[in-house]
């Protein structure tokens, strides 16, 4: 069985940004392995996506998109997002971090992977996240960086 892996905006734009390229070399690999996993992301990392000002970064994002499996956001995932941020797992100014691990976990993702160490992968945000999944019944989930998949 391969793992479910879900996808934050910052993987899809690592993959294309060379100020960073450690993280970009980081993502290409994960990129790489790509068929070993069951890809998903969510509209939510789609319509972040479409905010870029490049017109050919955001057909490099679709090219990215292309095998991606995209979740619609919601009514659970929004109100999930806000168990998340009632918890104080999340400020209300990062309530679309919230929204990406509720997405992943409701649609039962193995793994979130990210780059924004801020906000999501980190330590004590996963332990706050998984202890309001355990509270709710929900399955726990890994919050990590591509280079840890």
């Amino acid at each position: 069985m391969r793992l479910r892996v879900y996808l934050d905006t910052s993987v899809f734009s690592a993959c294309c940004d060379e100020r960073v390229p450690d993280r970009q070399a980081g993502t290409r690999e994960f990129w790489e392995r790509f068929g070993e996993f069951e890809v998903t992301t969510s509209e939510l990392a789609v319509e972040e996506l479409r905010q870029a000002d490049d017109e050919a970064l955001r057909a490099r994002f679709q090219g990215l998109l292309a095998n991606v499996t995209v979740h619609p956001m919601t009514k659970e995932i929004r109100d999930l997002a806000r168990c998340y941020v009632a918890a104080g797992a999340f400020s209300p100014a990062m309530f679309n971090d919230a929204l990406h691990v509720a997405a992943a976990v409701l649609t039962r993702q193995d793994i979130l992977l990210s780059w924004n160490f801020k906000h999501l992968v980190n330590r004590r945000r996963r332990a706050q996240v998984n202890d309001v999944n355990v509270s709710q019944g929900l399955p726990t989930i890994e919050i990590i960086a591509p280079p840890e998949i």
